[in-house]
């Protein structure tokens, strides 16, 4: 899952991202409502975490910018007013989801794994192709009922792989979505990320590679 961080407190934007990371999310960052605009128009994102007073441009012209696109990003909003009128005055712009300052990580990190799961997502909550079974809101894999020990990297790959079934998915998408800002466009980390998750999935062979072209869930699946 990609997701765009917009928080001009540069410390908290750190530490937001840091946490997002760690449970296994792509996140870029912005801050202020400029940048976010910009990175916006290059990277389809599928959460933005929003701070509402940004500077520049205010979040509240941010949110409703980034949903009039095609597809519109799911938005969690940000703010240090936590009285009942600036939540309400955040859902109707079009926020999704709503969380004051301060909050705890943990909280921010489910809620976004919520947005991620919500049923108008193309995505469904537990994704099976044969005898795989892949749950993304647990960070689980598994093949014929054996767990599967994935890093956070191959287990993002699969993710994508597997949400796209029969679909022939790109090295430059799957570095787009599993990925973020901070990868070289030019590693081979895809590369190697898929010749170790296909060792990890074992035999029969479930990645197929079309030459010049991608990769797909096939065999048994």
């Amino acid at each position: 899952m990609r997701v765009l961080v917009v928080e001009d407190e540069v410390a908290l934007a750190d530490v937001v991202v840091r946490g997002l990371r760690q449970a296994g999310l792509a996140v870029d960052v912005a801050h202020d409502g400029e940048a976010a605009l910009a990175k916006a128009e290059v990277t389809p994102y599928e959460i933005v975490v929003l701070d509402r007073h940004l500077p520049g441009v205010h979040g509240d012209d941010v949110c409703r910018q980034l949903l009039a696109g095609t597809p519109a990003p799911r938005m969690l909003m940000l703010t240090a007013a936590g009285n009942v009128d600036a939540r309400v005055a955040g859902l109707a712009i079009g926020a999704d989801d709503y969380l004051p300052k301060p909050f705890v990580m943990a909280e921010l990190v489910a809620r976004v794994r919520a947005l991620g799961r919500r049923p108008s997502a193309a995505t469904p909550p537990v994704l099976v192709a044969g005898d795989l079974v892949v749950d993304p809101a647990r960070r689980e894999a598994r093949r014929g009922g054996t767990p599967l020990p994935l890093t956070r990297k191959e287990f993002g790959v699969l993710e994508v792989l597997a949400a796209s079934p029969g679909r022939v998915v790109s090295a430059e998408e799957l570095l787009e979505r599993v990925w973020d800002e901070e990868a070289d466009p030019f590693t081979n980390a895809v590369r190697i990320t898929l010749m170790t998750l296909r060792r990890k999935l074992g035999d029969p062979p479930l990645i197929e590679t079309v030459v010049g072209v991608g990769y797909r869930l096939g065999g048994d699946a």
